[in-house]
């Protein structure tokens, strides 16, 4: 058996048609039934960077044209772009154009790319390092990556690290600053506020971590969900130690 696997774009200079892969199976045995491991991971990445191609060419030619006149900017050069994708890394030409001389700009170059790449990561790659490193060692979420996605060997722990810290920090600066107190008026007046109507379960546990720098020494966490029989689940951190404010450790879901 041999199956030739293709894929096809519709696009606006017409379809684009071009072989991606081939399997071929003589034996019948079940290690020989469907797509491997290794042949999926060469599909995907074959598909994605393709994708990725066609994308971000067509993202240039819509904004190639002045939108006040409707020159095409001149190329003035190029750079590449690195993106990582669950599906592999990969180096993207990106242009630099001049401005449109018809409109006063204070550089006289700019680089369209920069607009759509915002981040070097996609979102997709970044929620499962972050997700799958807040459960496991940073080590074992990499090989996990790496045994079941196409994704380059340059990832490893340490990448992994630092896109989780980065999602925290992230996370923490949407926090807001700190309040004192989430309820308004005077504390003599809350207790003519009215009582929940529904009962509320609280659940506390705590435990110790140790420290990533200094081995021998651990740090005590406390953590606890509110479970309101209607309504969203409501769960707070704290480390009495290492925190200095309470909502560092907040979280809702």
């Amino acid at each position: 058996m041999k199956a030739v696997i293709e894929i096809r774009i519709e696009a606006e200079g017409g379809p684009y048609v071009r072989e991606v892969a081939c399997v071929e199976r003589e034996g019948h045995r079940l290690a020989d039934i469907g797509l491997s491991l290794a042949e999926s991971k060469s599909l995907l990445t074959a598909v994605q960077k393709i994708v990725v191609e066609h994308q971000t060419t067509e993202y240039l030619e819509g904004r190639r044209k002045c939108p006040h006149c409707g020159d095409a900017r001149a190329r003035k050069g190029s750079h590449t772009v690195n993106l990582q994708t669950l599906f592999g890394n990969f180096a993207i030409d990106s242009p630099r154009w001049g401005h449109c001389p018809c409109q006063p700009h204070e550089e006289k170059t700019f680089s369209p790319l920069a607009d759509l790449f915002t981040e070097h990561i996609a979102p997709e790659r970044l929620y499962l390092e972050v997700k799958w490193s807040s459960l496991i060692s940073f080590e074992l979420a990499t090989e996990l990556l790496q045994d079941t996605l196409p994704v380059a060997e340059t990832i490893n722990a340490s990448s992994v690290r630092n896109h989780l810290h980065r999602v925290a920090q992230r996370m923490e600066a949407a926090l807001g600053d700190e309040q004192v107190s989430f309820v308004d008026g005077c504390p003599r007046d809350w207790a003519g506020l009215p009582r929940p109507g529904a009962p509320l379960t609280v659940g506390i546990d705590g435990c110790y971590v140790r420290e990533w720098e200094d081995k021998k020494k651990n740090f005590e966490i406390i953590v606890a969900n509110r479970c309101p029989q209607r309504g969203r689940i409501a769960g707070s951190g704290l480390s009495r130690r290492m925190t200095r404010s309470p909502s560092a450790g907040s979280s809702s879901c």
